[in-house]
């Protein structure tokens, strides 16, 4: 910058007398060059900082030289890179259409060959108007010359791989030859300023590409690490997408003509069943059919069909940006001869799909397709192995057998043969040690005495007369019905017997017997004959009836306590009761009480044998129960009867009743006041069976029927 201070900017005319001796104010002219100085210095400042800065070359550009150009009050400039072919391209440019080159082939050429000497002279070149390079006229058609009306200040940029392009500006002529070094001079300065951007930028690609290559070994190492085909695809997928850039990673395997996702990057477990994966399960699918590479970024055309199909119903439920579905195609073999080769006919062997997305920005980065590839490519490898290596016969017994044989040697063998010692010694006691087989059911506790009340004619409640816990004798009534059907039949009837008995006494009443002949006392007596019989009829309905009214009271079968929760919110006035309803039990609690099981149908094999065992040798069949009240208290009791059928329960399923007799006295210690329907938690003793088999038998049950049977 020091270099600089000298060289001024377009300034006062050259005629400008010099300022005032020292120690006296400035004059305007000299506060002038000042302040240019002061602006400058700034614009090298924002250049040495944008140098510094992570901006892309073309953001680079484009305020580099806009900062140039305005610091030499220039009429425009050009920056021209190298290409990789050694070529000068243009980057950037401000007004080069005002040069007159963009319509002028040979001024063109004259200037190509101008630039390309300029990269040969690292303290950059003046070149004045219409002039040749070594300051002659452009009269050669072919050298290199500056064929505008411009001087153009060309300086050279470097980094520390040599010469990388070159920054000329369009600067107005008839400058004095002080202030045209000082152009130079300042153009020099910032072309150093843009070398330190290459450098910079430079160095941070070599970092980029250190960290690419460390991602690489990483996904390399990691893919290729495992045989399992889930492993291996859970690892293609979060290390892919780590490696591409991308947000996200999908892989496919086909297992024979069927594909499924087997990883989603960034979720450990997801719904195989879900829109997303079901749709993406269909492009896949697709893509794995055709074989060929699909790069989506919005429109389909060229796509087969059933591609394009699948690609617009999934984009529509995700909102993919861009995708890429590429067919996973096993490689073939280098290694073959060619006669094994040339045996292999068809297509080569689709082993799934690597499904790469981009769901937020559309804009594809530097190296996305190779990164792509290179993720591909091992992924063929990887799962590729992986499908071999399941398909071998009996693969998992072979890794467990293999890993088996490292307990048997050096120091692991005792341990090995101790832990086999236990374990056998445990099998032989439970094989052989008897223990007591003891089925579980639940139960209720009944009164040995204990009738239902059954409604013996359809009818309407009116009267309820008892209720709950209340003591009742026999015959005594408990509920009165009445029935406006059966009323209506009695009146019918009574109507039409006072009609009989009526017409019955007209035709006894007595007549005059000469007027009537014998062909009147004969129908008389006919129709005497027929209203007997009709009132006698209709007596018999009334009987009928009578009796029917008389069963609309509903009365007690036996002395004891009326059992049912309450019984007037059951049966309010006027709710309909059906014939043989059960309305309310009448129990005897003061009497013997039972215990009632509900045995599983599917345990009644053990118990059923078990009850014929016992039954003929004479020996009671033991069972143990506990109330759900007093579970620290059980008491045992004997099986007396075992129902010849099963009831279904709903979700208790098919049941057997079981009834157990017990001592009743302790029972009466245990529980002085018990409760009708107490639930019991039972224990039926089903003889003796090893001790595994107590264990287990609901397994080996099951075994024997769901599995063996089918068989």
């Amino acid at each position: 910058m020091s270099e600089f201070s000298s060289a001024p900017r377009p300034a006062p005319s050259q005629g400008s007398s010099q300022g005032p001796s020292q120690g006296s104010t400035q004059s305007p002219s000299d506060d002038a060059v000042q302040r240019a100085k002061r602006e400058i210095q700034g614009i090298l400042q924002q250049i040495t900082e944008l140098s510094k800065s992570g901006s892309s070359p073309q953001q680079f550009y484009d305020n580099f030289l806009n900062k140039v150009v305005a610091a030499l009050a220039a009429s425009g400039g050009a920056v021209w890179t190298l290409s990789d072919s050694g070529v000068l391209q243009l980057a950037y440019q401000i007004n080069l259409r005002d040069t007159g080159l963009v319509d002028n082939p040979i001024g063109q050429e004259q200037h190509g060959r101008l630039l390309t000497q300029v990269l040969q002279e690292p303290e950059g070149k003046l070149v004045a108007p219409h002039s040749g390079a070594a300051g002659g006229g452009d009269s050669d058609e072919h050298g290199p010359a500056n064929p505008t009306d411009f001087l153009l200040v060309m300086a050279p940029v470097h980094n520390d791989q040599g010469v990388q392009g070159i920054v000329e500006v369009f600067q107005r002529p008839g400058a004095g030859e002080a202030t045209k070094r000082g152009y130079l001079r300042f153009l020099l300065q910032t072309c150093d300023l843009a070398g330190d951007y290459l450098r910079g930028r430079r160095l941070a690609h070599l970092s980029e590409k250190q960290t690419l290559w460390e991602q690489l070994e990483s996904f390399t190492r990691t893919a290729h690490q495992t045989l399992d085909v889930s492993e291996a695809a859970f690892t293609i997928a979060n290390e892919g997408r780590r490696l591409i850039g991308c947000d996200r990673v999908t892989v496919a395997v086909k297992h024979g003509s069927r594909v499924t996702l087997e990883a989603i990057s960034g979720q450990d477990v997801f719904d195989k069943r879900s829109n997303i994966a079901t749709l993406l399960t269909k492009v896949a699918k697709a893509v794995c059919k055709t074989g060929e590479d699909v790069w989506f970024s919005g429109d389909g055309a060229g796509l087969a069909p059933q591609v394009e199909k699948a690609i617009d119903a999934y984009v529509d439920e995700s909102n993919t940006k861009n995708m890429a579905i590429l067919p996973l195609v096993e490689t073939e073999d280098e290694d073959l001869p060619p006669d094994e080769k040339a045996k292999r006919k068809g297509p080569p062997k689709v082993l799934g799909a690597l499904i790469v997305e981009q769901l937020v920005d559309s804009t594809i980065p530097d190296g996305y397709r190779q990164r792509v590839d290179v993720v591909r490519g091992h992924s063929v490898t990887a799962i590729g192995n992986a499908l071999e290596h399941s398909t071998l016969f009996l693969m998992p017994l072979w890794k467990t057998l293999g890993k088996a044989t490292g307990l048997f040697r050096g120091r692991t063998l005792p341990k090995t043969v101790a832990v086999i010692a236990l374990i056998a010694g445990g099998i032989a006691a439970g094989t052989l040690t008897p223990v007591d087989f003891k089925l579980d059911g639940e139960g209720r506790l009944q009164p040995v005495e204990q009738k239902p009340v059954f409604a013996r004619i359809n009818g309407e409640v009116d009267e309820l007369l008892v209720d709950n816990n209340d003591q009742v004798q026999a015959g005594q009534p408990l509920m009165k019905l009445r029935s406006l059907e059966l009323d209506s039949e009695v009146a019918d009837v009574l109507g039409k017997l006072d009609q009989a008995n009526a017409r019955r006494e007209s035709l006894y009443r007595p007549s005059d017997a000469r007027r009537e002949d014998d062909e009147d006392r004969a129908q008389r007596d006919a129709e005497q004959v027929q209203v007997n019989r009709e009132i006698k009829s209709l007596g018999e309905q009334l009987k009928i009836l009578r009796e029917k009214q008389q069963l609309l009271t509903i009365k007690s079968p036996m002395a004891g306590q009326v059992v049912k929760w309450k019984l007037s919110d059951q049966f309010p006035p006027g709710r309909p009761v059906q014939q043989g309803a059960a309305v309310m039990e009448i129990a005897n609690p003061d009497g013997d009480w039972e215990v009632e099981i509900l045995m599983p149908e599917k345990k009644m094999g053990h118990v059923t044998r078990t009850w014929k065992e016992t039954q003929a040798a004479g020996e009671p069949m033991k069972v143990v129960f506990i109330p759900a009240s007093k579970p620290e208290d059980e008491l045992e009791g004997r099986v007396v009867e075992v129902d010849e059928t099963s009831e279904s329960r709903g979700d208790e399923g098919n049941v057997v009743r079981l009834r157990v007799a017990f001592d009743q006295e302790k029972f009466r210690e245990l529980m002085p006041d018990p409760k009708i329907d107490a639930v019991v938690k039972a224990n039926v003793y089903c003889g003796e069976r090893s001790f595994f088999y107590y264990w287990l038998h609901d397994l080996y049950d099951t075994i024997q029927s769901e599995i063996l049977f089918r068989f």
